[in-house]
C-alpha cells in the first residue's frame, strides 16, 4: 500500500457535490409515491361499504363484513409493530379482550354507559401494555415473540378463571351502542366499524409519514443505528405497541357492542396467530396489505368451515390447515404478501415538490467553538473482550476545525477506537472527554445529542425508505413533535422544515436527484454518501466518519475531500478511519496510526509517512 500523497484534488462542486452554502434551500426534484394506488384502493373500499348495506343481500353478509373490519382493526396494529417496528407479536388477541371485557363487564353489571366503556378500555388496554412493554420490548430474537404467547396464555386463562367476568362462559346481555338515544346495530354497526378502520389507516398513514414514522421503521434491523441518530428506541417501540394495543381495544369495544357477548375463546392464543396470519398474508409491511389479508381469511375460513366438513366427512378446524399452508408458500414465493402483487401493478403518479422556502430548521448550537479548541480527548481508552485486548490504552486529540485520521492495517482497532467514542461500546478504562466532559460511560444516543454525529463502517440505511427519509433521520433530534400530533397531522409545518433541511443536505452532497429513490436501490458508494448526508442533517461539531471513501470512485473520493475540506473551514471537526491512504494524506490535518490496538504514531501527513513503525506496519520492512 503506498503511503505517498494523493493527486490536489477539486472543489466539491466541480466534481459532482453542489456545495451549497448552509442556509441554501435547494428544491426537491419531483419523484414517484404511491398517490393514485392508495386513492384506487380507497375508492374501491369506501364503494364496497356504501354498496354492501343497501345491496340486496343477506343481512349475515353485513355482519359478516362488520367482523371483516374488526380483524383489519387489529392486523393494522400489526402492520405497524411487526411489519414496519420488526416486533413480533402473537398476544394482540389478548387485547382485544381486554377492550371488550371491560365495556362488556362495566355496561353489564354496573350499567355504565357503553361510550364510557370505551375509554376505560382504551385506558386499562393502554396500562397493560405499557406494563408488559416494560418487560418485554428489552427482549430480543425469538424471546419476544415467546413472551408474548406468554402474556396472551396468562391473560386467556385470566379471563376464563375470575368469577365476576363469567368464567368460561363469559358475560352475556351487553346493550348496543347508542348515538342520541338511536341503538346503533346492523348497517349502522357495519358503517361505524368501517369508518373506525378508515380512520385508524388514515392516522397511521399520517404517522408512517413522519419524524415518529421514520424512527419506528429505524427500529427493524437498525437499532444501534438509530441510536446513534439520538432516537429513543425504547420509547418508540413502546409508542408503536401502545399504538396497536389501543387498536385491539378498540376493536374490541366494537365487537363485544356487535356481538352482544363475550367468552375467553374469542380472545386465545389461536385467535391472535390468526390476526397475525392475516397481516402476513395481506402484506405485513403495508397498511392496506391488513385491510386485504383480512377480507381475504375472514371470507376464506367462512366457506372453508362449511366446504372442508364436506369433503372430509368430520367436523373440525380444517382451515387452519389450509391457512398454515397459505402462509408458508407466501413466506417462499412473496414475503411481501399479496399487496405487493397489487402494488407493483397500479400506476403511480409524481409527488409534488417540497416548498422550497420551507423555513430552515435552526441550529443546535448557539455558538461555533473557536477553531483551535480542544474538543474531543480520547485518555488511555482500553477495551478488553475477556482475555483479548482489542484497544490499549490509546490517547490522542480532536479540536475545532480540524480532520483527524484514524489508520491503520485491518484488524488495528480502530473501528473499537471509533465505538468507544460514540458509545456504541463501553471502554474498559480510560477517559474520554468532550468539552472536558467524560463521556466514555453514556449510552449512543446521549453522545449523539452531543453533537457527535457518524456513519458506519458496513452502510447502515433503512433500505425500504427513500433517500430523503433516511437523511432526515439526522436530523431526529432538531425537532419535537410526537406521535399524536403525527397521526393528527398537527406536525406538517415541523416536517416541512425537517425534510427541507434533509433535501439540502443532500443536495450538498450532490444526490437530490436520487432524493426519492429507495436508499437500498443505490450504489454502495451513493449509500456512503447519503450516511454523510445523514451525519451533516444533525449539524454536528464533530462528524465521525467510518471508512467514507470505500465503494467511491476517484472522482467521487475527489468530491468527497472537496466537501470535508468546506465542513472543515466551516468550523466542523472531523475523525475518520480510512484505508485508502491516498484519500487520507492529501485530506488529514493529523494522523493517528493503530496496530494491534495500540497506537504506534501520531502527527502530520508528513510526519507518519516518514516513520519507520509505521512503514513497518504497512510494508513489513523499514527501508
Amino acid at each position: 500500500m503506498s503511503l505517498g500523497r494523493g493527486d490536489p484534488v477539486g472543489s466539491a462542486a466541480e466534481l459532482g457535490f453542489d456545495g451549497l452554502p448552509p442556509n441554501a434551500a435547494p428544491v426537491p426534484a419531483p419523484s414517484w409515491r404511491p398517490w393514485l394506488r392508495d386513492r384506487i384502493a380507497l375508492a374501491a373500499l369506501v364503494l364496497a361499504l356504501v354498496v354492501l348495506p343497501l345491496a340486496p343481500v343477506s343481512p349475515y353478509w353485513v355482519t359478516l363484513g362488520s367482523y371483516v373490519g374488526l380483524y383489519a382493526l387489529v392486523a393494522l396494529g400489526l402492520v405497524l409493530i411487526t411489519g414496519v417496528a420488526g416486533l413480533t407479536s402473537f398476544g394482540q388477541a389478548a387485547f382485544v379482550g381486554i377492550g371488550a371485557y371491560t365495556t362488556a363487564y362495566l355496561s353489564t353489571v354496573h350499567g355504565v354507559d357503553p361510550w364510557f366503556g370505551l375509554l376505560a378500555g382504551v385506558a386499562l388496554t393502554g396500562a397493560s401494555a405499557l406494563l408488559i412493554g416494560a418487560i418485554t420490548l428489552r427482549m430480543s430474537g425469538h424471546y419476544l415473540p415467546l413472551a408474548t404467547i406468554a402474556w396472551a396464555m396468562a391473560i386467556y386463562y385470566l379471563f376464563g378463571t375470575l368469577p365476576w367476568l363469567g368464567r368460561h362462559d363469559g358475560l352475556q346481555g351487553i346493550p348496543p351502542l347508542r348515538l342520541a338515544g338511536v341503538p346503533i346495530v346492523g348497517d349502522a354497526m357495519f358503517w361505524l366499524i368501517w369508518a373506525v378502520v378508515l380512520a385508524a389507516v388514515a392516522a397511521l398513514s399520517n404517522l408512517l409519514d413522519s419524524r415518529s414514522g421514520r424512527a419506528i421503521r429505524a427500529l427493524k434491523g437498525r437499532a444501534a443505528m438509530a441510536e446513534a441518530m439520538g432516537i429513543d428506541t425504547t420509547a418508540h417501540k413502546t409508542a408503536a405497541f401502545l399504538t396497536a394495543a389501543v387498536l385491539a381495544a378498540v376493536a374490541g369495544w366494537l365487537y363485544a357492542h356487535l356481538q352482544r357477548t363475550v367468552n375467553p375463546g374469542s380472545f386465545s392464543l389461536n385467535v391472535g396467530i390468526e390476526f397475525l396470519i392475516m397481516a402476513v398474508v395481506g402484506g405485513v409491511g403495508h397498511l392496506w396489505g391488513a385491510v386485504l389479508g383480512a377480507v381475504l381469511l375472514t371470507l376464506l375460513k367462512d366457506q372453508l368451515q362449511v366446504l372442508l366438513p364436506k369433503l372430509l366427512g368430520t367436523q373440525g378446524n380444517f382451515e387452519i390447515v389450509v391457512f398454515g399452508a397459505l402462509l408458508v408458500l407466501l413466506l417462499q414465493f412473496a414475503r411481501g404478501g399479496l399487496w405487493s402483487f397489487v402494488a407493483a401493478r397500479v400506476p403511480q403518479r409524481p409527488r409534488a415538490p417540497l416548498p422550497a422556502t420551507a423555513d430552515a430548521l435552526p441550529p443546535r448550537r448557539a455558538t461555533q467553538p473557536p477553531a483551535g479548541d480542544p474538543l474531543l480527548e480520547v485518555s488511555a481508552v482500553r477495551k478488553e473482550f475477556g482475555g483479548l485486548v482489542a484497544v490499549k490504552d490509546v490517547s490522542f486529540r480532536v479540536r475545532a476545525g480540524e480532520i483527524v485520521a484514524l489508520i491503520g492495517p485491518n484488524g488495528a482497532g480502530k473501528s473499537t477506537c471509533f465505538n468507544l467514542i460514540t458509545g456504541v461500546l463501553p471502554a474498559t478504562s480510560g477517559q474520554v472527554l468532550h468539552h472536558g466532559r467524560r463521556i466514555e460511560r453514556l449510552d449512543a444516543r446521549r453522545i449523539a445529542a452531543l453533537g457527535l454525529a457518524r456513519t458506519f463502517q458496513h452502510v447502515q440505511l433503512v433500505p425500504t425508505m427513500s433517500a430523503l427519509d433516511n437523511v432526515a433521520l439526522g436530523a431526529h433530534l432538531r425537532a419535537r413533535t410526537g406521535v399524536l400530533a403525527a397521526m393528527l397531522r398537527l406536525d406538517r409545518r415541523a416536517e416541512a422544515r425537517l425534510l427541507a433541511e434533509a433535501m439540502r443536505q443532500l443536495a450538498r452532497v450532490g444526490l437530490a436527484s436520487q432524493a426519492r429513490q429507495e436508499a437500498g436501490s443505490l450504489p454502495l458508494g451513493q449509500q456512503r454518501i447519503v450516511e454523510i448526508a445523514r451525519g451533516l442533517a444533525a449539524d454536528p461539531e464533530l462528524l465521525l466518519l467510518d471508512e467514507p471513501a470505500a465503494g467511491l470512485r476517484l472522482r467521487e473520493k475527489q468530491a468527497l475531500a472537496g466537501l470535508l475540506r468546506t465542513l472543515r473551514s466551516e468550523g466542523t471537526a472531523i475523525l475518520l478511519v480510512e484505508h485508502d491512504m491516498e484519500f487520507v494524506m492529501g485530506l488529514a490535518d493529523h494522523v493517528v496510526v493503530m496496530e494491534h490496538g495500540e497506537k504506534i504514531a501520531e502527527g502530520t501527513p508528513a510526519q507518519v509517512q516518514r516513520d519507520p513503525a509505521v512503514i513497518q506496519a504497512y510494508l513489513g520492512s523499514v527501508e
